[in-house]
């Protein structure tokens, strides 16, 4: 059973490169995702006993909330969600499972899904620099949608610790989407196939 899935498989790759490859990158994207989904909460129980949750992290500061208010990047306000911001408990929470998920995405995409032979070096920098813009481009998303999120699944819908969960696979699943669409063509380009050069005979 294996084997003909496994010649199938083999047949639709050498007729839908493409595709294929397409495919496999879900696959591992999804994968990735999975593991955020379980070291976000784990990382958060570790930071939640400690004074960081009463640190207040706002950094970047690009016009203004309706109320008036700043609108910072990285916007982790002291407190325990959801009437806070997390602090930086959530933010080392946030960071460090997306610096995880990344390192290992960079080592599985380019060995399984492209295959890719090209300087490892050269790639790292560029996946370090679309890993970064794509890192604020997230954050910034964060401040619109983290707050309602914690409150519809911990006040509104009164799930408490489990809405809390909840609410962290919901801010997960929403950086991994940001990051699947936008890695994809970045890898396309970073993670290219060298001709080997032939010596002669």
């Amino acid at each position: 059973m294996l084997t003909r899935v496994t010649e199938a498989w083999g047949r639709f790759a050498a007729r839908r490169p493409s595709t294929a490859q397409f495919v496999v990158f879900l696959v591992v994207s999804n994968g990735i995702t999975v593991l955020q989904l379980a070291l976000m909460p784990a990382l958060r129980w570790v930071f939640a006993g400690t004074s960081l949750v009463s640190t207040t992290f706002q950094v970047w500061s690009v016009g203004t909330n309706p109320d008036g208010t700043p609108y910072y990047v990285f916007d982790y306000a002291a407190g325990a969600l959801p009437g806070g911001g997390g602090g930086l408990a959530y933010f080392l929470a946030v960071q460090i499972t997306l610096l995880i998920a990344q390192v290992i995405n960079f080592f599985a995409q380019r060995r399984i899904t492209f295959r890719s032979n090209s300087s490892v070096l050269r790639a790292a920098c560029w996946y370090a620099i679309a890993y970064v813009v794509i890192t604020l481009v997230a954050a910034a998303l964060q401040g619109v949608y983290k707050a309602p999120v914690y409150a519809l699944f911990i006040d509104t819908w009164g799930l408490g610790a489990t809405g809390e969960t909840l609410a962290d696979f919901a801010t997960m699943i929403v950086n991994a989407a940001v990051s699947f669409w936008v890695f994809f063509p970045i890898f396309k380009v970073i993670f290219r196939v060298v001709p080997e050069e032939v010596g002669p005979e």
